[in-house]
């Protein structure tokens, strides 16, 4: 069964933005992690959305690509330019091994079972250079309660669940995970930070992480 459906929901929201949507603003922690970075350095921001943070670091001088399963976000991405975009899916990445420096993907590798969740790991690990780093996000079983106490939900496979929420993209599957957890699919990385951290509303609980990609430099 396919769980990584997600795209549908954001594609349809992407079609609506509006100017001053949250979605059009950078997170400080991707802020924050740019300045550790090389100049020039090569990112991939994987689940680009409309480019918030694609568009925000080509200002910046890095050599950025945008890849995305929501072809209308991509679509504003385009209609700003100076940011090469790319539709394909997480879990299979269209590029050569070690192509990026540094990998981004903010709130999206989530979006689906287990199995999707650890090929597209296996993507980033593949795709990015010994030594880079991956700045990302996952859904804290912290917040597993809070969604259940607003909705009716059912695990559809370990730590995946979906809720009856019409309207938001909790219908489609999403994955909750503790720490041991993370660090356990995070295989062939070093975790260099984590945080669990809430996000705008109570209970929205989001590990937050920057992990090193093991193995020699080239």
């Amino acid at each position: 069964m396919k769980t990584d459906t997600a795209d549908s929901h954001w594609d349809a929201e992407w079609a609506g933005i509006e100017a001053g949507s949250k979605w059009l603003t950078p997170e400080a922690d991707v802020m924050a992690w740019a300045d550790t970075l090389a100049p020039g350095a090569r990112i991939l921001d994987l689940g680009c959305g409309v480019g918030r943070h694609a568009l925000w670091l080509a200002a910046r001088g890095f050599d950025v690509v945008a890849l995305d399963a929501a072809e209308r976000g991509l679509a504003e991405i385009d209609r700003a330019g100076a940011v090469e975009t790319v539709l394909a899916r997480m879990d299979a990445l269209p590029f050569e091994d070690h192509a990026f420096d540094h990998v981004l993907s903010w709130n999206v590798i989530y979006h689906g079972d287990e199995d999707v969740l650890l090929r597209t790991i296996a993507e980033i690990r593949r795709v990015l250079k010994p030594g880079g780093t991956f700045l990302g996000t996952m859904l804290s079983k912290r917040r597993l309660p809070y969604e259940q106490a607003k909705y009716a939900g059912r695990e559809i496979g370990r730590n995946a669940w979906v809720f009856d929420a019409p309207g938001t993209d909790k219908v489609h599957p999403h994955y909750f995970c503790s720490a041991a957890e993370l660090f356990a699919l995070l295989s062939g990385f070093e975790c260099l930070r984590l945080e669990d951290r809430e996000h705008e509303k109570p209970g929205s609980w989001h590990w937050h992480f920057v992990a090193e990609r093991l193995g020699v430099r080239p």
